[in-house]
């Protein structure tokens, strides 16, 4: 039996992005599914012209800007599909996209699924937010097949077949909907940034798999809430990698924590000399912001609860330092790793 799929869309005064990337989600050749639009008390009349323009979407009108982790997390309550879809409003998608993945959720023992992510503006290419999905290393930075830091490879192929990924991006999350609600939703203490790392996380520690199905695509514009490059975002990127450590990390947290916080230190200082003194003090916010939420983040530690314990899988996790592979040795791209 087919699943019903809700494609759930967080905005905020994104009328433009709304005019350009919604009609093609309206145009999926899926039969069953809806739309759910989460309106993060916008001011710019975007409900009204989705009404106007394309009825029969379902507008979930939000009190206030709850942001990413919080308008997601208040619209599934609207949904009644199998299978959720947390789809950026800046998402353009093939006319074909939800079949491929449809058969991905075939298989009970995948909670997690990504289609193949293009750039919209160069569709050549992967795009950065998740390209062929995510992987992590050993220290917790994240990086994906088809992106490594700031350099993204073209798409020729080279991850055409469906596999296991570490996370799924935020901006094409596919979810089943009983996983999601056992598992609480985003974190919304992370606001923006690493929610669907910490997810997947947390998903793979009741034994779920997470998959990439490449046959599914969709073409991301990115850096629509947060541009590339900005302080703000490198402060959520640094703050929100340390909590996902302390949270999910099973065994010698402290002193792979105290490694991250030197590496940070050295990013930081990296930044100044590069004459770029606005993002050093944001991964120094960053690791105070993180201090003060540290005795919450154990208490979320202690108090995750699993209704079936897993260990974190090995075989998804690269056992070597990103940072040191890609700086300092200058492999770009994920089939120059070493494995």
């Amino acid at each position: 039996m087919k699943p019903r799929f809700s494609i759930i869309i967080v905005t905020w005064n994104a009328l433009d992005h709304l005019r350009h990337f919604l009609p093609s989600v309206a145009a999926t050749s899926y039969p069953d599914f809806e739309i759910v639009i989460a309106d993060n008390a916008s001011t710019d009349e975007s409900s009204e012209w989705i009404r106007e323009n394309i009825p029969g979407i379902k507008i979930a009108t939000l009190d206030q800007n709850y942001g990413y982790c919080g308008g997601n997390n208040r619209a599934v309550k609207y949904a009644d599909g199998d299978i959720l879809i947390f789809l950026n409003n800046d998402v353009r998608v093939e006319p074909d996209w939800l079949h491929p993945l449809a058969r991905t959720f075939n298989d009970k023992s995948i909670g997690v699924a990504q289609p193949k992510m293009l750039s919209a503006t160069e569709p050549d290419k992967f795009e950065y937010a998740g390209a062929a999905g995510g992987m992590i290393d050993k220290l917790g930075y994240p990086f994906c097949k088809g992106r490594i830091f700031d350099v993204v490879e073209k798409d020729t192929g080279q991850y055409d077949e469906p596999d296991e990924i570490f996370w799924a991006s935020g901006a094409a999350f596919a979810v089943r909907k009983d996983l999601f609600l056992e598992l609480g939703g985003f974190d919304e203490d992370f606001e923006f940034h690493m929610e669907e790392i910490d997810f997947c996380w947390r998903a793979h520690k009741m034994g779920n798999r997470v998959m990439s199905q490449p046959e599914s695509v969709v073409y991301h514009l990115g850096g629509g809430s947060l541009p590339m490059g900005s302080p703000r975002k490198v402060y959520y990127n640094y703050r929100n990698s340390l909590i996902m450590l302390t949270k999910n990390l099973d065994s010698f947290m402290v002193p792979k924590i105290l490694f991250r916080l030197i590496l940070d230190g050295l990013a930081g200082i990296r930044s100044l000399f590069l004459g770029r003194p606005a993002e050093t003090w944001a991964i120094i916010r960053a690791h105070f912001a993180y201090y003060a939420r540290l005795g919450k983040t154990l208490k979320k530690r202690k108090h995750q609860l699993y209704s079936e314990y897993h260990p974190t899988p090995q075989h998804l996790v690269y056992q070597k330092l990103i940072v040191v592979q890609a700086l300092l040795f200058g492999k770009k791209t994920y089939p120059e790793l070493d494995k």
